[in-house]
Parts: structure tokens; sequence; C-alpha cells
């Protein structure tokens, strides 16, 4: 009687592992629904409608967090839309997916620049120059970003914050 429960018990565990294993979908298997939204998105972004490549870009990530390029497209977007915080953090999550994503370390560097990280921007740019043996386009943009500096606005407001008032 013993036996025969924990044979069933075993048969059971069996048939539940193997039935949740041939569900899932390999890694490198983009959701096709998160791939055609990818596609609207560029759409949009090119059409110039922000606001609207934002919405249908945020639905494509959330249909598949595995879709990098999304994520560098969303945050290519926020970027134009004047958020470099929020375009920081999703090159981060896109980074987090591909750590050599030349692209996504390229428009984090730039976002940081435009935040006045400096320092930071010239580490993505030394991992882009291990990753690219050669030239490569993603450095040479990063490198002339990071020449140009930070735009007048952020380094006027770090100079005033460290800057103790005068009375």
């Amino acid at each position: 009687m013993r036996l025969s429960s924990l044979a069933a018990a075993a048969a059971l565990a069996v048939v539940s592992i193997s039935t949740s294993l041939s569900g899932q979908r390999p890694d490198n298997q983009i959701d096709a629904r998160s791939l055609q939204l990818l596609e609207q998105g560029r759409g949009l972004k090119a059409a110039g409608n922000l606001e609207g490549a934002t919405d249908v870009l945020e639905t494509a990530v959330t249909v598949d967090p595995r879709n990098r390029a999304a994520f560098v497209l969303l945050a290519e977007v926020a970027d134009a839309r004047g958020l470099p915080g929020k375009a920081i953090r999703l090159y981060r999550e896109a980074l987090l997916l591909d750590p050599n994503d030349t692209r996504a370390l390229r428009g984090q560097g730039e976002a940081l620049v435009q935040r006045g990280a400096v320092t930071r921007a010239k580490d993505n740019l030394a991992k882009i120059k291990t990753l690219c043996k050669s030239d490569c386009a993603d450095a040479t943009a990063l490198a002339a970003q990071i020449a140009k500096g930070p735009p007048a606005a952020v380094t006027t407001a770090q100079v005033d914050t460290k800057t103790p008032p005068t009375p």
C-alpha cells in the first residue's frame, strides 16, 4: 500500500515537471506580438509621435520582458522627450539582458553626459572600446558627446549646489 502511493506521487511529479518545461519558450525566442509592437513603435517614433511610441513600446516590453530592442528604442524615445534619467534606467534594463550591446552602452553613455555623469560615461566608452577591437561608430559617437560635455544648465546646476550660499 505504501509503495503504490509513493509511485503515484513520483509519477505525478514527473508529469507536472515535464508539462511545465515543455510549455516554456527558449530565451532567444521573443514573442511575436512583442516584435510586432516593436515595429509599430519604430514607425510611430519615425513619424514623430513620441507619446504613442512610448505607449506601444511599453506594451511590447510588458508582453515580453526579454525584448532588448524594445528597451533600447524606448530609451531612445525617452531621451528624445528630454528624459535622460528614464533613458538611463531603460538602457540599464537592456544591458541586463545583453551587457555587450554597444548601442545600449552608447545611448546610456550619452544620457549620462546629459545628466553630468561624464566619468560614468567614460566607463561606458571604455567598455565599447574593449568590445569593438577597431574603431566603431558607437565609440566615436560617445567620444564626441563626452568631448562636447554636459549641457550648460547641468553644469551650472552642479556648480550652484556645490558652492555654499553667500550671506
